[in-house]
């Protein structure tokens, strides 16, 4: 036998006592080992979020993966608890300085953190001449460009401070998802995404984070009370009469 297929031979030979090894380690195959074990993490925690995972989820999990996990979960159960403690100082500033506060909290979706950001980078509602203005303000505004016949839509301009910006997305987002309350905006955005293409999903998001603006406007400086459903209600008005 030449050197060469003696060398193939040992690499086939150690490949083979590998396996066997593992096979002996795990009767039913390191595969299948590695299948269950990913199935019970998922199991272990399926509806879970950073909010409630602590260590106490490892529980009943074997003793390697409880030793894997429990660190980290200390790790996420330890920041949770610091981001609660800052969500009750931002509350708190809320209620003592700023009680326009509760004005844009209506909206479901807005919490204490993006109305307060809205209110403090804005400073003065009457300085927009229109609530649509906002939307430039922030950013959200696409651009356009004339070609010929067509004017197809840009980029948003990004202008403005990107924090707001950055916040007003993530309440579209949870206006648009899956636990948004029923809402005008809400069923506008989601005709908006359905019509939108390939990437219709992403421009209803940024185009319902632009008309969540225009609307927080609105409510801080008319002070009314927020109807989620007030277009559905005008439209059943007249039918009823």
């Amino acid at each position: 036998m030449s050197g060469e297929a003696s060398q193939r031979e040992s690499a086939s030979r150690s490949d083979r006592d590998s396996s066997a090894s593992r096979a002996g380690a795990f009767p039913d195959g390191a595969d299948q080992y590695s299948a269950r074990t990913d199935q019970v993490l998922r199991e272990r925690l399926r509806g879970c979020n950073p909010r409630n995972l602590n260590p106490e989820k490892a529980q009943g999990l074997s003793p390697e993966l409880q030793a894997a996990l429990e660190p980290l979960l200390a790790a996420i159960e330890s920041l949770s608890e610091r981001i609660y403690e800052y969500n009750q100082q931002i509350d708190k500033i809320a209620r003592e300085s700023y009680p326009q506060v509760a004005r844009l909290e209506q909206v479901k979706g807005v919490g204490t953190l993006i109305a307060l950001t809205y209110l403090l980078t804005l400073e003065d509602p009457h300085r927009f001449r229109k609530s649509r203005d906002v939307g430039c303000y922030v950013g959200l505004q696409p651009g356009r460009r004339n070609s010929g016949q067509s004017e197809p839509q840009m980029h948003i301009s990004k202008e403005g401070g990107p924090y707001l910006r950055t916040l007003l997305v993530q309440g579209a987002h949870h206006i648009l998802g899956p636990f948004g309350a029923d809402s005008d905006l809400r069923r506008w955005g989601l005709k908006l995404a359905e019509r939108g293409g390939k990437n219709g999903k992403k421009r209803a998001v940024i185009a319902t984070a632009r008309k969540l603006a225009v609307l927080l406007h609105r409510l801080w400086v008319n002070g009314e009370a927020y109807e989620p459903l007030r277009n559905n209600h005008q439209a059943a008005v007249p039918a009823a009469a």
